[in-house]
C-alpha cells in the first residue's frame, strides 16, 4: 500500500525524521489558509498524487504549461496555481498517457537549497536486510542513476540483529560529501528513518530529494513510502491513510476477495493457481507472441465463489480478447476450478475465445465438467499447447 507526500511527511515528522512545515488542501480556499498559516515568502504548491515526476509533468488541459510542483512568491499565487491543480488531470512518467487527476494539493514552505541528494531504503530480498542506498545525484530517477552513473550510489546493509549503528550511518554521510554537523544531523536522519522503516513494516522509504540547505540543515524535500499489505492489521492508522481513488479499481475488487491481480497492458487474461506457475503462463504466452493483460493468482484453496469472482475480473477489463485458464490442481480440485469457470462464462455472457488447460487433482471430472457445459470452451494439454492455442485464437478473432 502507498500514501501520499504529505501522509508520508507526517508520519516521518513523529519519528524525529526533519520534515518543511506544510498544510494539505483540497480546495484553492484551504490552499490559501494553508499558506497563510505557513507565512511567507516563499511556498511550493504540489500535486499529491501516487506517482513520481510531478515536477516533470504535464497537464492534459494544459500540456505546454507548467508542472504539477510550483515555487511561488505569494499567497494570491499559491491559490491560484492550487486552483489550476486541483480537478485536473496530470500526466507523469509514471502514471502513463491516461495520467492522474489530482484531488488535493500539499503546500509546503520554501526551503534554501544548496544541495539536493537521494536517501532511500527497502529489504534487499538478496541479504534479507533492510538495505540503505545513498546517493549525490538527488532530484532525479535513481533508475537513471543507477543505469548511466553505479558509481555514485552506494548500498549499506543493516544487520536486523544490531540495528543501526554509527558506522552505518557515518558511512552513508562521508559518500554524501557531507561534513561537520551535517554528518551529525545524517545520522540522526537516517536513525530515525530506519526506525520508522521498521516500525511501520515498510516496504520502501524513499526520500528524494534529501536536501542540504544554505544555513547546513538536512531535510526530506519530497517522502515516499510504500507498506507491506500483509503487516497492515498491525497499523490500523496507517491504512487509514489509504486512498482507493490513487488505486486500479479491478485491484481494489480482487483484494476483496483475497485475489492477487496485477493489471498489464496486454489481451490475453491470465487465470492461474500459484504465483510461480502464473509467471510461468505469461512467460510462455509471450513466447508464442502473445501478451498477457494480467497476473492473476487465484491461490491454492480457491472457492468456487473465488473463481467466479476472478473470471469475472478478468472480463472486466476492455482490452482482452482471450482468456487462458492455467490450474494445477495439487490443493486445489480441477472440478472447483472447472464448476467456476463454467458458472462465470454463464454469467458473463462470455465473447471471447476461452483455453483450459487443467491437471491435477480431480481432472478427469474436471474436463468432464467443461466438456458437459455447452460452452466453446478449447482443452489444451499442456501448458505450451494451451499457450499456442490462446494466441491462435485471439490472433484470429482480431482478424
Amino acid at each position: 500500500m502507498n500514501i501520499h507526500e504529505h501522509q508520508a511527511k507526517e508520519l516521518l515528522r513523529k519519528y524525529g525524521v526533519a520534515v518543511p512545515r506544510g498544510g494539505v488542501a483540497f480546495t484553492a480556499g484551504e490552499a490559501e489558509a494553508a499558506a497563510r498559516e505557513l507565512g511567507g515568502p516563499v511556498w511550493v504548491v504540489k500535486s499529491q498524487i501516487h506517482a513520481g515526476g510531478r515536477g516533470a509533468g504535464r497537464f492534459k488541459d494544459n500540456p505546454e504549461g507548467k508542472g504539477g510542483v510550483r515555487v511561488v512568491k505569494s499567497v494570491d499565487d499559491v491559490t491560484k496555481n492550487a486552483g489550476e491543480m486541483l480537478g485536473h488531470v496530470l500526466v507523469t512518467k509514471q502514471t502513463g498517457a491516461e495520467g492522474k487527476e489530482v484531488k488535493r494539493v500539499y503546500i509546503e514552505e520554501g526551503a534554501d537549497i544548496k544541495r539536493e541528494l537521494y536517501l532511500g531504503m527497502l529489504v534487499d530480498r538478496a541479504s534479507g536486510r533492510v538495505t540503505i542506498i545513498a546517493s549525490t545525484e538527488g532530484g532525479m530517477e535513481i533508475e537513471e542513476v543507477a543505469h548511466n552513473t553505479p558509481e555514485r550510489i552506494i548500498k549499506v546493509a543493516v544487520d536486523p540483529a544490531t540495528g543501526i549503528q554509527g558506522y552505518h550511518t557515518r558511512k552513508v554521510a562521508f559518500a554524501l560529501g557531507l561534513e561537520g554537523k551535517q554528518v551529525g544531523a545524517a545520522a540522526k536522519f537516517l536513525t530515525a528513518m530506519y526506525r520508522a522503516f521498521n516500525d511501520l513494516d515498510c516496504s520502501i522509504l524513499e526520500i528524494n530529494p534529501l536536501i542540504v540547505t544554505g544555513s547546513g540543515d538536512i531535510l526530506a524535500l519530497d517522502a515516499k513510502m510504500g507498506f507491506d499489505d500483509n503487516a497492515l492489521f498491525r497499523h490500523k492508522d496507517v491504512a487509514a491513510l489509504r486512498d482507493e481513488a490513487e488505486e486500479d479499481p479491478a485491484e481494489i475488487e480482487a483484494a476483496k476477495h483475497d485475489l492477487n491481480y496485477v493489471k498489464l497492458d496486454g489481451n490475453i487474461g491470465c487465470m492461474v493457481n500459484g504465483a510461480g506457475l502464473a509467471m510461468a503462463t505469461m512467460d510462455i504466452i509471450k513466447l508464442y507472441g502473445g501478451e498477457p493483460a494480467n497476473f492473476l493468482d487465484v491461490g491454492g484453496g480457491a472457492t468456487k465463489e473465488r473463481v467466479t469472482a476472478a473470471f469475472k475480473l478478468i472480463l472486466s477489463d476492455p482490452n482482452v480478447k482471450g482468456i487462458l485458464v492455467n490450474i494445477f490442481g495439487g490443493i486445489m480440485r480441477c472440478d472447483v476450478i472447472a464448476e467456476g469457470v463454467v458458472a462465470a462464462a454463464r454469467e458473463v455472457q462470455l465473447h471471447v475465445p476461452l483455453v483450459v488447460r487443467l491437471e491435477g487433482t480431480n481432472v478427469a471430472l474436471g474436463k468432464q465438467i467443461l466438456a458437459d457445459s455447452g460452452l466453446p470452451i478449447i482443452s489444451a494439454d499442456n501448458l505450451a499447447d494451451a499457450a499456442e492455442k490462446i494466441v491462435r485464437a485471439v490472433v484470429k478473432e482480431r482478424a
